[in-house]
């Protein structure tokens, strides 16, 4: 009888022993959130952001780590792959949407290979161009954009960044090819916007507000359904207001664990990251740069894997009509 009842009382002492765990965490020990972008970027700064709100409802250390590349891949790979103790976690924007299709060999599974958390945030996108730029309005601007087909260079931050995808989108909407000028994040595009070196970029308000605030670009529209109302951005149309059908991107953020992190820790994640969409000085950081941050259904784990599985099925049509792909 002995024998029979060693493995049974081995595994009670494993259950409590992860059960104590669980319950202790994060006990003090520093937790990191990987973003798959480089520093400086817009969901580098939503990362860092929601590090801070962080926190207080974790009683401990919050450290932002970027590990860029392969159109998010790298980063998230990184992640999927970590021990899942809860103390490595992902913050990720609609890559986890796009990534399926869009990046080659992908070396794991966004719908199995994580613990979904909840969504963080939803951030408009402007259209923006050079400051030589010889219109002032976006009627004026649809005006050069027939008088220059064939002419017309379009920046984005990487081949499957949100501002390549707006980007593909606008093109798409707009009737107009346009050569697409893919950098290495959104620093060196925004770099080069400003200087005149290419003409229109399409990208997150996060990344767009200052810009546009200090003139160093012109705004021309955003891509939400309705105007946003930041003292900066509020005086800007919507692309659907001026006769864009059905024009609608927003880029959400969403944090994430590796697959099989105990549910104990899960419930703590999501229970500080519901704390944090609450804090008042995240709030303000978010809503000043034209982000939204998440109140409905969509900050649980399970409305947020839904989602995210429905922009999946949104973006993968278009990006295999694109034929674009990262190795």
């Amino acid at each position: 009888m002995k024998k029979v009842f060693k493995p049974l009382v081995a595994l009670a002492v494993m259950a409590a022993a992860v059960s104590a765990g669980a319950q202790s965490y994060p006990g003090g020990k520093p937790i990191t959130l990987i973003v798959p972008f480089a520093a400086g970027g817009p969901t580098d700064k939503v990362a860092r952001d929601l590090a801070e709100a962080l926190r207080k409802p974790l009683g401990t250390t919050v450290i932002v780590d970027n590990a860029a590349g392969a159109g998010g891949s790298i980063g998230a790979n990184r992640v999927a792959k970590a021990n899942p103790d809860g103390y490595m976690l992902l913050v990720h924007h609609i890559g986890m949407a796009t990534m399926p299709t869009l990046v080659r060999n992908i070396p794991f599974k966004v719908d199995s290979d994580f613990e979904y958390l909840g969504m963080i945030n939803d951030v408009p996108m402007t259209l923006i161009g050079k400051p030589s730029l010889p219109a002032s309005n976006y009627k004026e601007l649809v005006g050069w954009i027939n008088q220059n087909k064939g002419k017309i260079n379009l920046g984005n931050a990487g081949v499957g960044s949100a501002s390549h995808l707006c980007g593909m989108l606008f093109q798409h909407a707009v009737g107009v090819d346009m050569t697409a000028v893919p950098y290495k994040g959104t620093g060196p595009a925004m770099t080069d916007l400003m200087g005149g070196q290419i003409d229109l970029m399409c990208d997150q308000t996060t990344n767009t507000t200052g810009v546009i605030e200090s003139k160093k670009v012109k705004a021309f529209a955003v891509t939400s359904p309705k105007r946003l109302h930041t003292a900066v951005l509020k005086d800007l149309p919507t692309l659907q207001e001026m006769g864009v059908k059905d024009f609608n991107v927003s880029i959400f953020h969403g944090l994430y664990a590796p697959k099989g992190t105990p549910p104990a820790i899960l419930k703590t994640l999501n229970d500080a990251l519901k704390v944090a969409l609450k804090d008042p000085d995240f709030i303000k950081r978010e809503e000043s740069l034209g982000a939204v941050v998440m109140t409905d259904k969509r900050v649980e784990p399970a409305e947020h894997k839904k989602f995210v599985a429905s922009e999946i099925n949104k973006w993968s049509p278009l990006i295999k009509a694109a034929g674009v792909y990262v190795e």
